[in-house]
Order: structure tokens, then C-alpha cells, then sequence
């Protein structure tokens, strides 16, 4: 059974707000990125971590996150290269608008998700599910994890038993905080 986790997106990026695709490439932190990981930190405050652990990705943007939103609440942020983002080949730090496929795009993270999948050379949906199940196989004590987009799809999708098919009905969303225990998603937000 896989412990409880708290799930942590990074804070906006330059390049997010650039509509980049970043994949394993990184970008700084913007101010509004490290307003949300503030805001990750006062959620995380008022809840209880004792005997949590926090896992991080080792790519910047994760790991600064992490040391706002996880800063005086654990003794220690240790990264996992399982947590880092899903990579995406050929399209790494392209802008969105500059890819040539076969439909229109808006400029929502949802709209992009299959770009992930398509990929010229990146990893995949079925690669990225695989290295998140074994992370989480080997997880053994409650953590707060503070990966990427996708990823931290991958990994709600997993604890909750859905199909990779259905990673579009999860949210995305930074500056919030998903709780899962028991295979129930709780989202937590500053005034909810």
C-alpha cells in the first residue's frame, strides 16, 4: 500500500510563462512561481508532516520550489531522479506555437498534454508510468514530493487506479498542494 504523499507542483517558470515546453531542460523560477511555492509552504504549514519525508526532482525549478514551500517543515529535501519531468526529445524548449502538427492549440496546459506523448524522441506516456509506478512501489514512509506537470499526473494517476488514458481528467495547477491517502485526491488551496 503506498503512503500517504503530498504532491507539489514547481512554481511558474520563465519558460511557462513563455508557453516552452521544458521537459528535462530548466528555466528560473519567476516571481509569481516562487509567490505560489510561498503559498505551497503556508498550505504545508497548517498541516501536519511529522514522520514525512521529502523527495524532490533534481531539476532546478523543483528544487527551489521545494526549499520555499518545504523551508523550516523537514529536516532534510533529498532528490530522486524519478521525480524529474517527462522527457520530450526534439520539442525541449521549443514555444508551443513553433511545433508543426496537426491541430490548432490553445495556450492551456491541458490543451497541451498529448504533446507529451508525441514527442519525437521523448519518453512517453507508458515509460513515464512505468518509472512512476516503481518509484512509488519502493516509497515506504509518508512524503511530500515536489515534482512537474506531467509527472505529478502520472504519479496522482497511479495512487488513484486510473488509466493512463484518463491523465487529462486529473488538474494540474502550481501554488497548490494534492493530498492522497487511502486512493482519495484532496486539493488544497490558500482560501479553500
Amino acid at each position: 500500500m503506498i503512503p500517504p504523499v503530498y504532491i507539489l507542483r514547481h512554481g511558474q517558470t520563465e519558460w511557462n510563462a513563455q508557453h516552452r515546453i521544458q521537459g528535462r531542460l530548466d528555466s528560473p523560477l519567476t516571481e509569481q512561481g516562487r509567490a505560489q511555492a510561498r503559498a505551497q509552504r503556508q498550505i504545508l504549514g497548517s498541516c501536519d508532516l511529522t514522520g514525512f519525508q521529502a523527495l524532490c526532482s533534481p531539476q532546478g525549478r523543483a528544487f527551489h520550489t521545494a526549499s520555499i514551500a518545504l523551508d523550516g517543515l523537514v529536516a532534510a529535501i533529498n532528490t530522486d531522479q524519478c521525480l524529474s519531468e517527462i522527457a520530450v526529445g526534439e520539442w525541449e524548449g521549443m514555444r508551443r506555437d513553433e511545433l508543426i502538427i496537426d491541430r490548432p492549440m490553445d495556450e492551456s496546459e491541458e490543451s497541451a498534454l498529448d504533446l507529451y506523448e508525441r514527442a519525437p524522441g521523448g519518453e512517453g506516456f507508458v515509460a513515464l508510468h512505468a518509472r512512476c509506478r516503481a518509484f512509488l512501489e519502493r516509497l515506504s514512509q509518508p512524503s511530500v514530493l515536489v515534482t512537474h506537470g506531467i509527472t505529478s499526473r502520472m504519479l496522482r494517476l497511479i495512487i488513484l487506479e486510473m488509466d493512463i488514458s484518463e491523465i487529462g481528467r486529473l488538474p494540474g495547477g502550481q501554488g497548490v498542494v494534492y493530498h492522497l491517502e487511502n486512493k482519495e485526491m484532496k486539493r488544497l488551496s490558500i482560501g479553500a
